[in-house]
């Protein structure tokens, strides 16, 4: 017997888009009005645009990673796992719990926002040998790693050793590319004055994009201004580039240039969660279509947002533009979606979402960054006080508030101790052992499973 009596709504995914419809759906409903209950591995809401600095010791792992049970309010019911596989005929769930356990979640109204794994090509070597940077984990095992190569290199009496540890590759020119190379770079170039028997000229960073501009959402000025700051640094910047193959000591461009290496590091975009494909419904570049509503046309029930959805973008004015990836939208398509649900709960018009983007905003560590706030174009410290000020007040909690300011106040005072934890020292930490690609399931196994679970 059927002993629910609210309706049931299901929230894939705790990023900002995730979180943001939560919180909102809290605040909308009334206790008694709908069960909430929330898939995710982790409870806590990663702010990813700070990850640079918690691989480079500027920030600790805790202060990014904002806990979702902090407030006391909150009623959601939390299902540890990942979703590989959504029915939507039978309106079912699948989740692999994080003691691999596969469940089946039913629902009424069900929001999607999975958001999107590393972009990767058929490059040989490549989920092998390279590191990816969109995970905490992630974030702290490349602290360790490059570290390990300073400590390394140090104690080797081989010139050929020495060359490949002290160089690193990081592959990708957009935002999260070009600070973690700043920002990695930075910790290189402070860390090897505590090794006064290794000579600093080795230490060789290497940016590469096969585009050719980096970041060009900034513009051409700001994009040079950038550069400029990296090659400053030391940091080679090769643009119309990309990996042909890698091996574990060893990477060579498309250029034909070998370059041996330890540490390279993949950041060349992000494509949708694997888990829209389980849908059967149509998507744009890998998206999954969605009106400006953002519901599923033709599914009642069925939301998208965020990295997994190619949300219509009406501030554009362009047929066809979509939303890009990036937190902004994500936050801010949380609410209206979750404004969607409460208004289809209650049998009211549901609202398009529209948001003009308020500029963007490029850490590159110490004193130097770009930014360009609604259109302004600014450099160095002004642009910097911009940056960590857009992030510090981006942060949901004022716990996560006070840690990432002290972490900054205490960085610029003190400076770092280039220690490392060593926790992870002995595990492989590369992408293919964070990005899950192999667990979801196929349209043929969703529908099997769910019928298993019906018998």
């Amino acid at each position: 017997m059927n002993t629910v009596t609210r309706p049931r709504i299901l929230v894939v995914g705790a990023g900002f888009a995730g979180v943001e419809c939560v919180r909102r759906l809290e605040r909308r409903l009334a206790a008694d009005e709908a069960d909430v209950t929330l898939v995710t591995p982790f409870a806590y809401q990663l702010y990813l645009p700070l990850l640079p600095q918690v691989a480079s010791g500027v920030l600790t792992p805790q202060s990014i990673a904002l806990s979702l049970r902090r407030s006391r309010k909150y009623r959601t019911r939390i299902i540890p796992g990942g979703a590989i596989g959504v029915d939507l005929a039978a309106k079912v769930c699948v989740i692999r719990t994080i003691t691999d356990e596969i469940v089946n979640e039913p629902y009424d109204y069900i929001v999607l926002a999975p958001g999107s794994i590393t972009r990767t090509f058929d490059i040989p070597g490549l989920t092998d040998h390279a590191f990816g940077m969109k995970t905490l984990a992630e974030a702290a095992y490349i602290r360790d790693h490059v570290i390990s190569q300073l400590d390394l290199a140090d104690a080797s009496q081989d010139p050929a050793e020495r060359e490949s540890r002290l160089q690193f590759v990081v592959v990708g020119g957009g935002y999260a590319g070009t600070e973690t190379a700043a920002c990695l770079n930075r910790l290189t170039r402070a860390a090897v004055k505590r090794y006064p028997r290794l000579d600093p000229g080795l230490i060789k960073w290497h940016l590469i994009d096969v585009a050719p501009k980096l970041m060009p959402e900034l513009g051409d000025k700001l994009g040079r201004s950038a550069q400029d700051v990296l090659r400053k640094r030391g940091i080679e910047i090769s643009l119309g580039v990309s990996i042909a193959k890698a091996g574990p000591e060893e990477v060579t461009f498309t250029d034909g240039r070998a370059v041996p290496t330890r540490t390279l590091i993949w950041t060349a975009g992000v494509v949708a969660s694997p888990l829209i494909k389980t849908l059967g419904a149509e998507t744009v570049r890998g998206r999954l279509a969605v009106a400006a509503e953002m519901n599923l046309p033709g599914h009642d029930g069925v939301f998208a947002l965020g990295d997994a959805a190619a949300v219509p973008d009406r501030a554009k004015g362009e047929e066809g533009a979509v939303c890009p990836p990036t937190a902004q939208h994500a936050m801010r398509q949380g609410k209206v979606v979750a404004d969607n649900v409460v208004a289809t709960l209650r049998n009211q018009p549901m609202k398009p979402y529209v948001h003009k983007d308020l500029g963007l905003v490029v850490d590159l560590g110490g004193r130097d960054a770009v930014s360009k706030p609604l259109g302004v174009e600014l450099r160095g410290l002004p642009a910097q006080a911009v940056a960590r000020g857009y992030h510090w007040s981006a942060l949901r909690t004022n716990v996560a508030k006070t840690r990432v300011l002290t972490n900054w106040v205490l960085n610029a005072i003190a400076g770092d101790d280039f220690v490392r934890t060593g926790f992870q020292a002995r595990k492989p930490a590369k992408l293919r052992d964070f990005e899950y690609t192999d667990a979801y399931l196929t349209p043929e196994q969703l529908r099997e499973h769910v019928a298993e679970g019906r018998g």
